[in-house]
């Protein structure tokens, strides 16, 4: 445990090099703590903060600068947001019969607050069955036709084990949407487990093929990122003078996997979250932090929005506006 001493000084530390972006001398830090203690006193508490691997000394200078495992200490423990003396108006374009819209300006609005990348998921739907229909195409294809309560269709090809006629393709489309409609994917394949055995075979065989077309077409329209402002990366000394750290970050929104890996976890906790590279391969850049935030529609988490900037970004004014669009993007794709 740090006492006191140690503490202030590692939190003045860290805002001094966050503010400025230069490794932190003694001197410097006797200045910027407000503590009266000697330099050779301030360069012991550097030196047991070093040992604990929190601040590492760069090779070209006599300064010190937080390590991921600072930034993780600062951050949970000495990090305080004040409420922000003004909200920033809502662009006019967040109107809530434009969701795609309120998405896209969201990211854009992100970015431009805090002049990094905006990040943020499209609202997951659930995919719920509303009328399901059958149509031969040919021997033993058939195209699977799903209608969503909203009037989303989606079509899905399918290949049977046997032959099916149209008339029989008919009695199977009635029986479903009758005794399945207004049920999620999920809420289907569960009750098919129980329900298989009473069913006849052709509705089973086509329930099951039409179950898993939904998921499959459920999976397709899902997992929708929207990016802004990459670009603003390029102006960051600390990756501009690195084109391999740039390459490996721009890989990771190009391939939106990783991305969407870490918006899945931010989606499953409550208000703000901070995650700062090299501590897991959640973030697997040692230079890169997120802050991030689940939004809401009708009260119900639906996705995730976030800054993606690197470790040495201003946390307090980033929680800030992450949690200000968030609230202004659930407020606006919600029914009022």
């Amino acid at each position: 445990m740090l006492d006191e001493r140690a503490k202030k000084l590692l939190k003045a530390l860290v805002e001094r090099y966050i503010a400025d972006g230069t490794p932190v001398g003694s001197r410097t830090l006797s200045r910027a703590s407000g503590l009266e203690l000697s330099p050779a006193t301030i360069r012991n508490v550097m030196a047991d903060l070093e040992d604990l691997g929190l601040i590492v000394s760069p090779h070209t200078s006599a300064g010190r600068i937080p390590t991921a495992r600072g930034y993780r200490l600062f951050v949970d423990t000495m990090l305080t947001a004040q409420p922000p003396a003004s909200v920033p108006p809502a662009p006019p374009q967040l109107a809530p019969d434009q969701p795609q819209r309120v998405i896209a300006n969201a990211a854009q609005l992100l970015s431009n607050l805090s002049n990094f990348v905006g990040v943020i998921t499209a609202p997951r739907k659930a995919s719920v069955f509303h009328h399901i229909e059958f149509m031969r195409l040919s021997e033993r294809r058939v195209l699977v036709i799903l209608v969503a309560p909203d009037g989303d269709v989606q079509n899905r090809v399918i290949f049977t084990a046997q032959d099916y006629t149209q008339s029989q393709l008919i009695e199977a489309s009635n029986y479903l949407t009758a005794h399945y409609a207004g049920l999620t994917i999920d809420d289907v394949r569960e009750r098919l487990k129980t329900e298989v055995d009473a069913l006849r075979s052709e509705i089973a065989t086509l329930m099951q093929a039409a179950v898993q077309a939904g998921s499959e077409a459920h999976a397709d329209s899902q997992e929708q990122v929207v990016i802004s402002g990459e670009r603003n990366l390029l102006t960051v000394r600390d990756f501009s003078s690195d084109m391999g750290s740039l390459r490996k970050l721009f890989d990771v929104f190009e391939q939106k996997t990783q991305l969407m890996r870490l918006l899945d976890v931010s989606s499953r906790a409550e208000g703000v979250r901070i995650y700062i590279g090299g501590e897991s391969m959640v973030v697997p850049f040692e230079e890169l932090s997120v802050v991030s935030a689940p939004y809401e529609v009708n009260g119900q988490i639906v996705g995730t929005l976030g800054v993606i900037g690197p470790t040495r970004m201003a946390y307090d004014r980033m929680i800030q506006i992450v949690d200000i669009t968030s609230r202004l993007v659930s407020n606006a794709l919600s029914t009022k």
